[in-house]
């Protein structure tokens, strides 16, 4: 549900009201001095006037006035030390909400968001809630306590006449600020916008930088970040203008009062019906003003930018998940996996990806999927991994709804390599043990020799030390593909899943692998698999094997059924032998 900035900071505030609480207190006290502090002046000047005021006396007087400002010193390094400890807290939750919620998003969100983007909102957009949470909040409270304090020792300590004077300016100080808000929200809220444009145009530039070099697109590349850092940096200053536009008012409105304050005051001294005292005191209440005057601007501003960030990052907290979590079973009893007609489009408006599929496989078999590019066999796996939800039909496993466990239970008992497998800047023991971080070094060695992976890790300097980099940007496509088929062979869950997972190696490394593999998963505890390949080899010792076309399952069988069906399959299995023999010649 959508929630006002202002709700948020109020329930924050609430849940931590000690250290609010805390604060409120220390600037209280704050307050108090720093308004006795004129009048004390004051009362100093009429004594030294009348010369009552002298020697030890007024060494006295000197001395409250350096106490008092030591112990306001104290103060205001106490309420900033609890202040800040409380708003740091409200952005370290703004971004755990951020990050379980994107963990809990599926590819639909991430395909239609940007990840720079995702950042900004992360980074920038959460600092500037945190700044109207913290300074903007006690700056207000500050400013508002401080202002009522002067404003009634002028008018109730020296003279009221004088006060209301003084403050005739002040109205229009309330438009000119009310007129500079509503632009510093408009201008704030273009410079997050462009500040996030730039970030997600620098993460894509990083990310895609041997591609810019290749194709010699680092001048264009340049060009652009150059553009979009100047739009950023343009947007940044035309919001610090606006905020600038509280200073002139201010002052402004401070030399009008100033100049009434001290014509009006001078007629009430010359008339005998204010002391030369009284008037230091007022002359001094009056420049205390400017700080609950700056206040009110800077409160402003902060909240209008905390307003902008909270526009931009609530819409990606409140984001409906693209697959829902209400699944009751948290745990999975590995059983038949069956496929009833199954359908599923990623567009309403685009033809569907898989139309009317059904199979059955039961545990510990083995199911191929092959077909043409496009033919919607990584869709498959993406619904059985419930990273969408399938629109007709629908998959049991074990004899349950797959959608009757909870996504941790389901994912927990899927070892997946994608088509693309993901590397963490780390090494390749820990890339390895991902999902088994308490693994030791004999079966980490052990997965990486069923992957076909040892030999190429030994003759590395640092052998499973050695650091892949961001994304495993040091290793060979080929490496990548098997660090991740070493990973999901140490987990031993249930079901493994092979998108495509050999199309990097060499036809030899493939054979080697899928040896392993079928040792693997027909020994002491046989697993369920499920291997997609355009290579027919990979499939071809599968217990069934299915090939796509156009998202329906157009042939199926054996391999040797397959064969005899003398469809696409079988044409596509001479043709690949036939490369193959070629290659070999």
């Amino acid at each position: 549900m959508s929630q006002s900035l202002y709700k948020l900071i109020g329930t924050f505030v609430v849940r931590h009201w000690r250290a609010y609480i805390a604060s409120a207190l220390m600037l209280i006290g704050i307050a108090v001095l720093t308004v006795w502090v004129p009048r004390i002046v004051g009362q100093a000047v009429d004594a030294l006037v009348a010369g009552t005021l002298k020697g030890a006396a007024l060494a006295r007087e000197l001395l409250l006035l350096v106490i008092m400002g030591t112990v306001i010193y104290l103060l205001r390094v106490g309420w900033r030390l609890q202040l800040f400890a409380a708003a740091y807290q409200l952005g370290v939750e703004l971004r755990t909400r951020l990050y379980d919620r994107l963990t809990l998003q599926g590819p639909p969100f991430f395909n239609r968001s940007r990840t720079g983007d995702l950042m900004a909102r992360a980074t920038n957009d959460v600092d500037s809630i945190e700044m109207a949470a913290g300074e903007a909040f006690l700056a207000g409270f500050d400013g508002t306590l401080t202002l009522i304090l002067v404003i009634a020792m002028m008018a109730l300590g020296i003279d009221w006449r004088l006060a209301l004077i003084a403050l005739l300016p002040f109205p229009l100080m309330a438009i000119a600020f009310w007129f500079i808000s509503r632009h510093v929200h408009t201008a704030w809220r273009d410079s997050l916008d462009r500040f996030s444009n730039l970030n997600d145009h620098v993460q894509e530039t990083i990310a895609g930088v041997r591609t810019l070099r290749a194709l010699g697109l680092e001048g264009h590349a340049a060009r652009d970040f150059s553009e979009r850092a100047a739009a950023a940096a343009n947007a940044n200053f035309s919001a610090l203008k606006w905020e600038a536009a509280y200073e002139p008012a201010v002052g402004l409105t401070l030399t009008a009062a100033t100049a009434l304050t001290l014509g009006v005051g001078g007629w009430l001294v010359w008339q005998q019906q204010l002391t030369v005292g009284e008037l230091t005191s007022f002359a001094m209440y009056l420049s205390q003003l400017i700080w609950p005057m700056f206040a009110a601007g800077w409160v402003l501003s902060l909240v209008e930018r905390g307003k902008a960030g909270w526009t931009r990052l609530q819409p990606t907290l409140l984001e409906p998940l693209s697959v829902l979590d209400d699944g009751t079973f948290a745990e999975l009893a590995p059983g038949a996996l069956r496929f009833e007609a199954v359908t599923f489009s990623y567009r309403s408006d685009a033809a569907p990806a898989v139309v009317d599929v059904s199979f059955d496989l039961s545990a510990g078999q083995t199911l191929g999927i092959v077909g043409p590019t496009g033919s919607g066999k990584t869709t498959l796996l993406a619904l059985l991994l419930r990273h969408y939800a399938a629109e007709g039909g629908r998959i049991t496993w074990g004899g349950h709804p797959i959608e009757d466990y909870t996504l941790d239970a389901l994912r927990g008992a899927i070892s997946w390599v994608p088509q693309e497998p993901f590397l963490f800047s780390a090494t390749l023991a820990e890339n390895i043990a991902l999902a088994r971080s308490n693994a030791t070094r004999i079966e980490i060695e052990h997965a990486a020799e069923l992957a076909a992976l040892h030999d190429d890790i030994a003759r590395f300097p640092h052998g499973y030390e050695t650091m892949v980099g961001e994304r495993g940007i040091t290793l060979s496509g080929g490496q990548r593909q098997r660090v991740a088929i070493a990973r999901s062979l140490l987990t031993e869950k249930p079901l493994l899943l092979l998108d495509d997972a050999l199309s990097a190696v060499d036809t030899g490394t493939e054979t080697q692998i899928l040896s392993h593999l079928r040792g693997e998963l027909q020994g002491d505890r046989p697993r369920t698999a499920i291997i997609v390949s355009h290579r027919l080899s990979a499939v071809a010792d599968a217990d069934m094997i299915i090939v796509l076309k156009a998202g329906r399952v157009v042939e199926r069988g054996s391999h040797d059924q397959l064969l005899s069906i003398d469809g696409w399959y079988a044409a596509q299995w001479r043709y690949q032998q036939l490369e193959a023999s070629l290659e070999a010649a």
